[in-house]
C-alpha cells in the first residue's frame, strides 16, 4: 500500500509540485516567521548576552532593559564590593535615544562605561578601539553603513558631537543598535553624578550566582538582582508579550494554507484514481488496506514539503546574513517540533474526506463508468 501511495504521489508531476509545493510554502511561512521573532528575541538581548556579567542588579522591580528606566545610587556600588564571592562590578548609564548623522536617525541604547570597564562594552569590534574615551563613541557597524560614515566621523548622541572611533558588530537589531560612550561624558550630559542605572557583577566561578543574587537584595536596600539568564528572559518575555498575537495569527493563516491545500489535493487525487481502487476492492483488497495508502500519501506530500520547508528556511536564513540586514533568521527546536506536529495535524485531517470517498465505493460502480 506505501507503495502504491508513492505511485499515486508521483505520477501527476503537476499534482505533486501543487501539493508538495503548497505544503512547502506553507512550512516555510511558518518556520519563517517563528525564525524571525525569534532572531529578534535574540539580537535583542544579545548586549545582555554577551556583556560579560553573571548578574545584573538593577533599581528595585526593574526586572529588563527595553523601554525601561533604572535608577540607583552610587553608594550602591560599595554595598554591593562587600559582598563575599563578588570578584568584579561595572556600573553603567543607560538609556534609550538617537544617534544622528546628517539625516540619518538611529534609535540606540546608549551605554555610558567606566574607563577600561571589564564587562558591558562591545564584545565583536569590526574596526577601531574597543572602549570610547572623552568625547569618542563606538557605534554599530550596519548603522555606520546606513548612514554613510567611518572612523573618525561625527554622530550626535544626547545632543552632543562624539567621534567614531570604532564599529562594532552584533549591535543592531530591528528595534534599535547598541552605542557606546564613556560613563564620564554621560554623567555630564545627564547632569546626574551620583546615579548609575545597573551594576555588571563578575562573581568566583566557585560561587553560585542565584545565590549571590539573592544575597545581593538580602543585603542592599532598593535593588533587583537577577542571573544573567533571567534578566536575558525577561527582556525577551517584553517581546514575546508585544508580538504573541502576531505570531499566532500568522502561523495559524499559514497552518490553514497548509490544510487547504493538502486536503483538496489528496482529495482530487482520490477521485483521480477512484477507478485503481475500486478494482483493488473487486480483487479483495479490505477498506483498512485503501485507508493505509490514503494516509500514506499524505504523510508523504506532507514529510516531503516539511523537508523542502525546513531547506528553504535555512536558505533564507543564509541569505538575510551575506546581506547584511538588521534581520536575523534563528531558527530553534521548539519551532522545528511545532511545525513538525502540525504537518501531521494536517496530514491527519487532509485524509478524512478520501477516507469517506473509498468507504462508499462500489467497485461494480467503477466498472460500470459511473
Amino acid at each position: 500500500m506505501i507503495r502504491l501511495a508513492f505511485h499515486n504521489l508521483f505520477q501527476n508531476k503537476i499534482r505533486f509540485i501543487i501539493s508538495v509545493g503548497g505544503v512547502a510554502l506553507a512550512m516555510t511561512l511558518i518556520l519563517s516567521l517563528d525564525a524571525v521573532f525569534t532572531g529578534v528575541e535574540r539580537q535583542i538581548t544579545a548586549y545582555i548576552d554577551n556583556s560579560g556579567a553573571d548578574i545584573f542588579v538593577s533599581q528595585k522591580s526593574v526586572r529588563n532593559m527595553h523601554m525601561t528606566t533604572s535608577s540607583m545610587s552610587r553608594s550602591v556600588i560599595t554595598d554591593v564590593e562587600e559582598i563575599p564571592g563578588i570578584e568584579k562590578v561595572t556600573p553603567i548609564l543607560y538609556l534609550t535615544n538617537m544617534v544622528v548623522s546628517g539625516k540619518e536617525r538611529n534609535l540606540a541604547y546608549i551605554i555610558g562605561l567606566p574607563e577600561n570597564a571589564p564587562m558591558g562594552g562591545p564584545w565583536k569590534l569590526f574596526e577601531g578601539r574597543s572602549y570610547p574615551r572623552t568625547g569618542e563613541t563606538i557605534i554599530d557597524r550596519n548603522i555606520a553603513q546606513k548612514s554613510k560614515i567611518g572612523i573618525g566621523d561625527d554622530v550626535e548622541i544626547l545632543g552632543r558631537k562624539f567621534k567614531v572611533v570604532g564599529l562594532s558588530e552584533e549591535t543592531t537589531n530591528l528595534v534599535n543598535s547598541v552605542a557606546f560612550i564613556s560613563i564620564s561624558d554621560f554623567i555630564k550630559l545627564w547632569g546626574n553624578s551620583n546615579s548609575i542605572s545597573y551594576l555588571l557583577i563578575k562573581i568566583n566561578p566557585e560561587k553560585s550566582s542565584s545565590d549571590i543574587a539573592a544575597q545581593i537584595e538580602a543585603n542592599v536596600k532598593n535593588v533587583t538582582a537577577q542571573v544573567t539568564a533571567d534578566f536575558s528572559s525577561q527582556e525577551r518575555r517584553v517581546v514575546k508579550d508585544m508580538s504573541t498575537e502576531v505570531i499566532t495569527m500568522m502561523n495559524f493563516i499559514g497552518f490553514l494554507i497548509g490544510l487547504a491545500v493538502m486536503a483538496l489535493t489528496v482529495y482530487t487525487s482520490t477521485l483521480a484514481h477512484r477507478s485503481e481502487y475500486g478494482v483493488l476492492k473487486a480483487l479483495g483488497a479490505h477498506n483498512k488496506h485503501l485507508y493505509q495508502t490514503v494516509i500514506s500519501y499524505s504523510l508523504l506530500s506532507v514529510l516531503i514539503g516539511l523537508a523542502l520547508g525546513i531547506m528553504i528556511t535555512f536558505l533564507l536564513s543564509i541569505i538575510l546574513t551575506y546581506l547584511r540586514l538588521n534581520l536575523t533568521l534563528a531558527i530553534s527546536g521548539v519551532s522545528l517540533l511545532k511545525v513538525s506536529s502540525a504537518s501531521l495535524v494536517i496530514a491527519a485531517i487532509s485524509a478524512i474526506l478520501p477516507i469517506k470517498q473509498i468507504a462508499g465505493l462500489d467497485p461494480a460502480m467503477v466498472f460500470r463508468g459511473k
